[in-house]
């Protein structure tokens, strides 16, 4: 399967033969980045804000799409997806947050949203198998710090962490920079790519951090 960056939260996973998936499109007028040009299957959307929540933007790919804003189990083009409601910061009564597991052959992928704080023991067992990729916020704000988002990666043991929801030139949102993450990670430089790629669910003894570009052109 191969994973691409869109900006802010917004991937797109595609495998050929099985459902494409965008996640938490967004408003690019409110955001910034470019307006979003994609088309999926699927959109997930996990919480109600304009950066996460432009599901109008992204075009169907056939004759019905599929938007899924909510906690459940899913079945849909041959992927399967777990929504896993978390309580967003840890208030009842606040903003809710939905991670998604995506099932592809085997290969899971969790999409963490803005989570804003430390998945509790009972969120992390509602993942059914080992995360191959994580997709961790790690800008700070209304979500994970760089350093939450360590103590997150750590937890779950992903082969691949993918960190998105951070600064950049073309982002309107105050966010820490990425460097602050990689710094957390104990690491000097991580070299971005186009994309990423899985061809086996074999998982990794030790957690690759992978940042990618982000994709400014149409798919």
């Amino acid at each position: 399967m191969n994973i691409t960056w869109h900006g802010h939260s917004c991937f797109r996973l595609t495998e050929r033969g099985k459902a494409t998936v965008v996640t938490d499109p967004y408003n690019h007028k409110k955001i910034g980045y470019n307006e979003l040009d994609l088309s999926a299957d699927i959109v997930t959307v996990s919480h109600d804000a304009p950066g996460h929540n432009h599901t109008k933007i992204i075009r169907k790919r056939k004759s019905q799409q599929h938007v899924i804003t909510g906690p459940g189990e899913y079945e849909i083009g041959e992927v399967f997806i777990t929504g896993i409601r978390t309580n967003h910061q840890g208030k009842e009564d606040a903003l809710r947050n939905v991670m998604y597991i995506f099932d592809y052959n085997g290969v899971l992928v969790a999409h963490l949203g803005n989570l804003g704080r430390v998945p509790s023991q009972s969120d992390v067992k509602s993942i059914a198998g080992d995360v191959h990729v994580a997709l961790v916020p790690v800008g700070g704000g209304s979500s994970l710090t760089a350093s939450k988002a360590v103590e997150v990666i750590r937890i779950l043991e992903p082969s691949y962490a993918i960190p998105m929801y951070y600064h950049t030139e073309e982002s309107k949102v105050e966010l820490d920079p990425l460097e602050k993450f990689i710094k957390e990670m104990g690491l000097e430089k991580v070299e971005p790519r186009p994309d990423l790629s899985i061809t086996s669910t074999r998982s990794s003894n030790e957690t690759n951090v992978i940042v990618l570009d982000y994709a400014q052109e149409s798919e």
